[in-house]
């Protein structure tokens, strides 16, 4: 049995003019979401498709035009429409030519804090062995200004990477100083949990415009259980940190990031109400990820998908209903998916692109100078596994590291238009390949997506999304607003 359909069957029959474009399709409720090649989507009826697929629309149908529109179909009316879908699909693309443009230093394992969810393989505060020195530093900023992109952003992560301060400012100084030569729009981050802040930090933040990323997990006793430390007292550290780096550095300035632990289930509206006591416009729930002490503690395994899943829908409505009573906020993992649904543009958000984010999107240097294509894959070597391990600074030249089969290969593995199940997915344009998730969790780049909880994930999202702006046209308007950040 032949798997493809004979030419003529795209092609014009007796019964009407027009020819197919290429479409994936999937059941919504008794509608099917049909998307293209550039990721726009209609909803129709079920005989609407079975019309569509045996050439039996007419123009006179409402449904011909608005697929006409979309360039699901082609006649001799709209013969420009393989231009404007390869337009489209450019657009999409247009990040890969200036790969890579976040640049994440581990400048220390060591943290004080011992949240059990932790991605990190994270070490106690006096191992000071842990901490990355100047040459590595430096060998790695010589890679970061290799980047073709026009845009670098510098990330200071851990461990905490304040007990490091003295070489972020070093790093900070040495980038800028290199700078004059590259002209690149240069910008630092440091993702903190504030326990250590100060104004003397923070001086220094404001000279040189670095910006601030903490972590807020909901009310004083959720984030002091899922984020403890010596003295109980993270969420007096966490709020009193942003209330004075807000101070310091400006309100703007200041965001901060949440994880979902089984704690967190059935208090969605708590959390999204405590980031709104602190004056922040929106949220990001986010699940948990199967990296580091998250595994050891077996954090990662306390909840299901469909747990988390009823945690984001419940969170999102009441986000919907903040908006219609006129309370400007949102999800922003929602309103990624979003521009990627309702636009022809792509975020750069790592977990949702194809090809894979890893190394395109982000790199990472370790503390020891081992050079990593995600955050995600250095968690995964802590852990023992250097399968996505790329090189390192002291030893390898940028061509070899960014040339490495471990980079390589996932990337020509993962990307989703050739990966079984992904290619005749209605969503594949909206969704990424994840292939250090799917190693990770199954040995594999691409995994069985049947048996793939970012999968299902992300799929009850998309429909999710699409069928509530189907539904309800003051959310077809806010989704509209989040999608083009307005």
């Amino acid at each position: 049995m032949s798997k493809f359909q004979p030419i003529n069957f795209y092609q014009s029959n007796k019964s009407s003019s027009y020819q197919l474009l290429p479409f994936s399709f999937d059941k919504l409720d008794q509608r099917y979401i049909l998307s293209n090649f550039s990721g726009e989507y209609l909803v129709v009826e079920r005989d609407i498709l079975d019309k569509l697929v045996n050439h039996q629309l007419t123009e006179s149908d409402p449904d011909y035009l608005r697929l006409r529109a979309k360039q699901f179909l082609l006649d001799s009316r709209n013969d420009i429409a393989p231009e404007l879908l390869a337009l489209k699909i450019r657009t999409r693309y247009v990040r890969l030519p200036e790969f890579t443009s976040l640049h994440i230093f581990v400048v220390s394992l060591r943290c004080e804090h011992s949240c059990p969810y932790c991605q990190v393989s994270r070490q106690s505060e006096d191992k000071s062995k842990y901490d990355m020195d100047e040459v590595v530093a430096f060998k790695s900023l010589d890679l970061v200004f290799q980047s073709p992109s026009n845009s670098i952003k510098i990330e200071f992560q851990g461990g905490e990477p304040l007990l490091n301060f003295e070489l972020i400012k070093s790093i900070v100084l040495d980038a800028i100083k290199r700078n004059v030569q590259h002209q690149k729009n240069l910008g630092f981050v440091i993702a903190t949990n504030l326990a250590l802040i100060n104004k003397e930090i923070l001086n220094f933040c404001k000279e040189y415009q670095i910006v601030i990323s903490t972590s807020l997990d909901g009310p004083e006793d959720l984030h002091n259980k899922n984020r403890p430390r010596p003295g109980k007292n993270s969420y007096q550290k966490a709020v009193e940190g942003i209330e004075l780096a807000r101070e310091v550095i400006g309100f703007q300035n200041v965001s901060a990031l949440m994880t979902t632990t089984e704690s967190s289930l059935k208090r969605v509206k708590e959390i999204i109400n405590e980031y709104l006591k602190y004056g922040f416009d929106g949220i990001f729930l986010r699940a948990l990820s199967p990296y580091g002490f998250a595994i050891k503690t077996k954090t990662y395994a306390s909840y299901k998908t469909e747990e988390w899943l009823d945690f984001y829908k419940e969170g999102l409505e009441y986000i919907i209903d903040l908006n219609r009573n006129g309370i400007r906020f949102q999800e922003y993992y929602a309103s990624t998916i979003l521009t990627k649904i309702l636009t022809s543009q792509d975020t750069g958000y790592v977990d949702l692109m194809s090809p894979s984010g890893i190394g395109i999107a982000a790199i990472v240097y370790n503390y020891d100078g081992n050079v990593h294509p995600s955050d995600e894959s250095r968690m995964l070597a802590e852990m023992g596994d250097n399968t996505f391990l790329m090189g390192n600074v002291l030893t390898n030249s940028y061509e070899e590291i960014f040339s490495s089969e471990a980079l390589l290969k996932p990337l020509e593995e993962s990307i989703t238009v050739s990966v079984p199940r992904c290619h005749e997915c209605a969503f594949e344009k909206y969704c990424g390949s994840e292939p250090v998730y799917h190693y990770s969790l199954h040995k594999d780049f691409v995994a069985r997506k049947a048996e793939s909880e970012f999968c299902k994930k992300n799929t009850s999202i998309f429909k999710y999304l699409i069928q509530r702006m189907e539904e309800d046209d003051f959310v077809m308007h806010l989704f509209t607003r989040w999608a083009n950040r307005t």
